[in-house]
Order: structure tokens, then C-alpha cells, then sequence
């Protein structure tokens, strides 16, 4: 009787132990078949399932007149998918052949296990053409777009060109590469559990989108003959490089942009010039020096393209007419120099326009000498010229100056005369009752009131200061500390009539010697023997 029911009770255990199984099961699956199905199915469809992207055309590039000079040309990509090779031996030999590859290099490729595996890009559609022809299993053929620029060489500094996979590298392909790249599409095929595909199942396909066209100011026959005329003056001078950029006066707008020599664009990474004998590092920086923009990286002297500026300001003042009359007997002397004109016997008579359309050196200094060095023509011109250019490719060099405020006016000083003493603007503390002081040498700034602490700047001799604050000899400054030994104090009144507070700015500059801009004296306001003045933008 014990039996029986020591029995019932271990079949009772095992009962519920096995109802207990069976329902974690089917819960387990009823998770998985309903609130996980999403994920499995996810799961599913990338195992069966073999994505193929589809290139889109890059946006072609265009001057002005519609006339292309970027556009895209059909090449093939050829893969391998290992599981659907039926004949290796056979796929290995012909694309060996038709590719132009060493066979163990296709070897390798056909042979590694992958999903897909390509074997050479950027093929002539010919040859793709040719490989699909033999319906390989196993290999395929897409079609895909290269960079093909039509006039090689033209404006290859401009332009720029792309790289492998079509993406932009330097010069307006870079620029512009959201707006020209397009959008790829996708082609999904059926596989089954081998990674074969299956035949009669439809392909889902996802069209690509192209790129924009890009219209530039350029215009190519401008640029062409520019091109030549660069070429022609840099074999006749034996010159290194020749720049040239022409603009249409009205609006700003380059029509032409030549850097001498150029490099042909399809073919971007061969050098112009001879490389015998150079390392890869060193082929690697003359290649950067080819594609270098001169014309956009550089700054330059501007020459005779400057008596527009000095022919403008002559005009505005008044202290030149149109009907004006000038001799140039081709040269003209200024204190003990003589500057000559670049034609030897001189012009002879001219007016005023014919002085500007010969760029005749003695009608420029003679009308620069009546302009003379009046401050409210510094700051203009000063003001025209200190904007960063708006040429909208990369590697813009900046002007490098500094725009500053004195009495409620502002102008812009070229950074060779100045010294930065703080480059980061802090709230400025008020001070109700300053005293002021004169500088009696060059004295250093300093981060805090000891010889050893960080030199953040420099005040010239006689430069005015605001004194916060007398320490242990130092005297602190809105922007650091000088020795109070070499500063003499001086009363409000004279600080006002010097410039008082003017090392209360955002930044701090230290003036050093008296800068001449553009040929004239300082401008208004600075004192030729030093003054700390205030920058209130950097270009």
C-alpha cells in the first residue's frame, strides 16, 4: 500500500514537472511567434536577403554659359559571390584576362568566403560589358559612374577633382559634395539558406537619386584664353608659376581663375613636373603643392590692380578729374628715389584716363601725393580692403587684420604692427574712480605681479594705461600686470587727450613703430610712439 502511493506521488511530480516544461515552452514560443517576431523576422530577411548598392550620378558642373566641364562617365564594378561560383578555375583565368590582374590576386579574391567580394572597380564599360557576355555564375557586373572631366587640364585648381569612390578631394568637388554627391539607391535579391538566389522572385529596387548641377561664374572661353596667356608669360618670363584671376568689375564675379601649371584633372594623382628618384612622403607633398589653389591659399603683393583703389579714392576726394592732364616722361622722382614707368621713353601727355589705361606710375604719384595721407581716406580704404574675400572655394587665405576702434571710429591695422596681448575677451571690470599711467619703456604683461609668471603681451613705450590696482611694485591692468617702475602717472585730462582706458578691450594690441597704411602716416588717433588699442574683430 506504501508502494502505491510512494507511487502516485512520484507520477504526480513528474506530471507537474512536465506541465510546468511544457507551458515555459509554449510561452517561450508564443513570445517569440508574437512580441519578438519583429526581430527574427529582421533576422530572416538579412540572412536571405543580399543588398547591392546603385551609384548615383554625381551632379555635373557647369560655367556660366552652360558649357560642361564636369561630368560623370559609365564604368563597371565587378564582384564575386562565393557560394553562387560554379567553375573557380573558369571565373579566376577570365577575369584575369579581361582585367588585366595577376591571377593570384583574383584568386584571392574568389576564393575568400564573403556575401560579396569586389574584384576591381572603376572597369571601362566595354570590358564590363564583355565579362557579363560570358554569364558567369557567380560574378557580377554593376554599372557605376567615374569623374570625367572634359577639358583635362582647365581649371584643375578650381574644380578639384574626387577620389575612389567618387567622393569629393579638393577645390569646388569638395565644396559642393552635399550638393553634388546624389542620393545611392539599393537592389534587394532572394537567396536561400547557401546564399544562392532565387530565380522568379521579383527584386525590390530603390532608384537612385543624381546630384545637382553646379553653375560657377567661370566662363570657359575666358578661361581659355587666360589659360594660354599664363602659360605663354611663364615660358617667356622662365617663371615657376603664373596666377591669373579676372572678374567682372560690376558684381565681383570670377570669370577666370589660372594657376600656371596646371594638372590634368583625370588623372590627379601623376605629377606635372619630374619625381625621379622621390620618396612617397616626398611625392605625397609635391602632389599637395600641384593641387595647392594659389590664387585662393596665397597672399600676394596686388601691383598695379591697386591703382584702383588709389584712382577711386583720388576721385572721391576730388583731387583729380577725368579731364585732367599729366606728362610721363618715364619716371618721376620722390624724395631721392626715382621711380620709373614701365615704358622706358614715358607716355608723354596723357589725361587722367589714359594715365589709368596705360597703369602710368608718374600720373599715380603725382595724384597720390595731391591725395596725400588724410585719415578719412586711410580708413576708407583701409575699411574696402580689410574684408575677408568671399570666393567660395577652400583654403581661403584670411587678410590678417586687425579691426580696431579709437574715438568712436573705426579702421583696420596690418598685424606686423601690432602684438596681441590677450586672445580671449573676458567681462571687464568696473572700476568708479581709475588712475592712469604712461609707459616709460617696452614693458611685458604678465598673467600675475611676478617676472615669473606667463608673458601674455607687450606694451609699447609711451603706450596709456588704466591702472585697477597697485601691488607689491605691479601695477594690475584689465589684462594682466606690468612693473610699475617704468610707468609714469599721469592725470585724467592728459590720459583723455592721449586716449585714456585704451587698454580696456577685448582683446589687446600693443601698436609697434608708427605703421604706414598704404603709403600714407598712421590713422587717426595713433600715437607713432605706442598706444595699446582695442580689436574688435580678427580677419
Amino acid at each position: 500500500m506504501k508502494n502505491r502511493t510512494y507511487n502516485k506521488k512520484k507520477m504526480l511530480v513528474v506530471f507537474c514537472a512536465a506541465c510546468i516544461i511544457i507551458f515555459a515552452l509554449i510561452a517561450r514560443l508564443v513570445y517569440l511567434m508574437i512580441f519578438d517576431a519583429g526581430y527574427y523576422q529582421k533576422k530572416a530577411e538579412a540572412l536571405h536577403e543580399r543588398e547591392r548598392e546603385i551609384k548615383a550620378a554625381r551632379g555635373e558642373i557647369v560655367d556660366r554659359n552652360g558649357n560642361v566641364l564636369a561630368t560623370n562617365k559609365t564604368v563597371c564594378t565587378i564582384s564575386v559571390i562565393h557560394s553562387q561560383i560554379e567553375d573557380p578555375k573558369a571565373v579566376i583565368q577570365t577575369l584575369a584576362r579581361e582585367l588585366e590582374m595577376e591571377e593570384a590576386s583574383v584568386r584571392r579574391r574568389v576564393e575568400k568566403v564573403s556575401s560579396m567580394e569586389k574584384v576591381k572597380t572603376n572597369v571601362d564599360k566595354e570590358t564590363g560589358d564583355r565579362i557579363r557576355g560570358y554569364n558567369l555564375a557567380g560574378v557580377k557586373v554593376d554599372e557605376d559612374f567615374k569623374r570625367y572631366y572634359v577639358y583635362d587640364e582647365l581649371a584643375s585648381k578650381v574644380l578639384g577633382f574626387t577620389g575612389g569612390d567618387n567622393q569629393g578631394i579638393i577645390g569646388l568637388e569638395v565644396k559642393y559634395e552635399e550638393d553634388l554627391k546624389g542620393k545611392n539607391g539599393t537592389i534587394l535579391t532572394v537567396t536561400d539558406a547557401r546564399g544562392i538566389e532565387l530565380e522568379g522572385v521579383a527584386e525590390d529596387r530603390v532608384e537612385p537619386v543624381a546630384g545637382n548641377t553646379l553653375q560657377i561664374s567661370l566662363d570657359y572661353n575666358i578661361q581659355f584664353f587666360c589659360t594660354q596667356a599664363a602659360y605663354k608669360v611663364m615660358e617667356e618670363k622662365q617663371a615657376d608659376s603664373v596666377s591669373v584671376i579676372l572678374m567682372n568689375p560690376q558684381n565681383g564675379e570670377i570669370l577666370a581663375m589660372v594657376n600656371a601649371p596646371e594638372f590634368n584633372l583625370n588623372d590627379p594623382f601623376t605629377l606635372n613636373t619630374d619625381a625621379s628618384g622621390v620618396t612617397d612622403e616626398e611625392k605625397q607633398n609635391l602632389l599637395n603643392q600641384m593641387w595647392r589653389n594659389g590664387c585662393i591659399n596665397d597672399t600676394y603683393e596686388p601691383g598695379s590692380t591697386f591703382k584702383i583703389i588709389t584712382s577711386s579714392a583720388c576721385l572721391e576726394e576730388g583731387v583729380v578729374s577725368l579731364s585732367d592732364s599729366f606728362s610721363c616722361p618715364g619716371y618721376r622722382m620722390v624724395e631721392d628715389r626715382k621711380i620709373r614707368c614701365h615704358k622706358v621713353g614715358g607716355h608723354g601727355a596723357e589725361s587722367f584716363v589714359q594715365g589709368l589705361q596705360n597703369s602710368c606710375n608718374p600720373v599715380f604719384i603725382d595724384i597720390g601725393l595731391r591725395l596725400g595721407a588724410g585719415a578719412g581716406t586711410d580708413q576708407k580704404v583701409i575699411t574696402l580692403l580689410a574684408d575677408k574675400t568671399e570666393v567660395e572655394v577652400t583654403g581661403t587665405a584670411e587678410n590678417g587684420w586687425y579691426q580696431v576702434t579709437w574715438d568712436n571710429e573705426t579702421g583696420f591695422v596690418s598685424p606686423d604692427y601690432l602684438i596681441v596681448a590677450q586672445e580671449e575677451a573676458q567681462e571687464l571690470p568696473q572700476v568708479a574712480e581709475p588712475t592712469y599711467g604712461r609707459t616709460t619703456d617696452v614693458l611685458n604683461i604678465r598673467s600675475g605681479p611676478s617676472t615669473d609668471d606667463d608673458r601674455i603681451g607687450q606694451l609699447s613705450r609711451g603706450a596709456v594705461v588704466t591702472i585697477l590696482e597697485e601691488k607689491d611694485g605691479w601695477y594690475r591692468l584689465q589684462r594682466g600686470y606690468i612693473s610699475a617702475d617704468y610707468v609714469t602717472k599721469i592725470s585724467a585730462e592728459e590720459a583723455s587727450n592721449s586716449g585714456k582706458g585704451s587698454d580696456m578691450a577685448q582683446f589687446a594690441l600693443s601698436l609697434v613703430g608708427c605703421p604706414y597704411v598704404y603709403g600714407g602716416n598712421s590713422p587717426k588717433g595713433f600715437d607713432c610712439s605706442g598706444f595699446v588699442k582695442y580689436v574688435a574683430n580678427y580677419f
